[in-house]
């Protein structure tokens, strides 16, 4: 059993043993062999997937609650502050490395594989045994047009629009931010709140892009290298915005509850921080998806 200290300068604060590690295992496993068996058309596939999922998000508030009752009992001190820097710092560094992953395989298709199976440099043999009809203009849905012909969505409406919505929300996370340290409870849930909405209306618009491409368009995940790179970077984005928005409405609710101070607030800036990223990932999806 591990010790459990008071908060001080000079001790770092142990939480005693958890039961949380063990029930997220179970739950992770559980979810993972639900979706296994419903990708192969189990019949119980699914309810055991999301079985497991509504398990993990069981954990994860339960884990969650006790970090934030630890927190408003004042248990954490400059080191355990310190701790928890250094951990979200490297959490958005992961993410960096992830987008980069995926930022990078759309580099590759567009720069090397393309010329290469066009012809270019010293694929000239390849495009003669693969298929010589084989242009590389981008997109490309591959040899054969895979999946159809298709249509992109034209970057000057929906994902302007959803870009002006993400700027516009790290102005108002920003200005959350400075009326929290002004000790400006009111100013701060307006903000905050108003950071939240940005969000779910982003969502909403990106959810009637998916549906016009897909019914209008025929963009789908068939339609090659460029369906599969748009709604991989895309999508992924959509998700982490999802998990953005949940953590600020979470920080909403404790900022309306008095959680945070104008000195201690670290819960806040680490939402903030990620809210950010999502932002510059944005832009960057938005020049080399959309308008390139």
């Amino acid at each position: 059993m591990a010790t459990t200290h008071l908060p001080d300068a000079n001790h770092y604060y142990v939480p005693p043993s958890s039961r949380w590690p063990f029930f997220g295992s179970i739950a992770l496993f559980t979810a993972a062999v639900g979706a296994g068996a419903w990708l192969n058309d189990a019949p119980w596939g699914m309810v055991v997937c999301l079985f497991g999922l509504a398990l993990m998000v069981g954990v994860l508030f339960g884990w969650f609650g006790d970090v934030i009752r630890e927190s408003v009992r004042g248990r954490y001190n400059d080191q355990v502050d310190g701790s928890f820097r250094m951990g979200m710092i490297w959490f958005i560094f992961s993410e960096v490395m992830f987008f980069g992953a995926f930022f990078g395989a759309l580099f590759y298709a567009r720069q090397f594989a393309l010329p290469w199976l066009g012809g270019a440099g010293d694929g000239a043999m390849t495009n003669a045994l693969l298929w010589d009809a084989f242009t590389s203009a981008w997109p490309s849905n591959g040899p054969g047009a895979v999946g159809g012909t298709y249509q992109t969505i034209p970057a000057w409406g929906l994902p302007l629009v959803n870009t002006l919505i993400l700027l516009t929300s790290g102005v108002t996370i920003t200005l959350a931010h400075h009326a929290l340290k002004a000790a400006n409870r009111r100013g701060l849930l307006v903000w905050l709140g108003a950071t939240v909405l940005l969000g779910c209306v982003f969502l909403f618009f990106q959810a009637e892009e998916y549906m016009h491409a897909y019914s209008d368009l025929n963009l789908t995940m068939r339609s090659g290298i460029y369906g599969s790179t748009f709604y991989m970077l895309t999508g992924f984005h959509g998700l982490h915005v999802t998990l953005g928005t949940i953590m600020l409405a979470v920080i909403w609710l404790r900022s309306w509850r008095g959680h945070f101070s104008a000195d201690d607030h670290f819960g806040f800036e680490a939402v903030a921080w990620y809210w950010h990223f999502v932002d510059v990932v944005w832009l960057i999806l938005f020049l080399f998806v959309y308008v390139l």
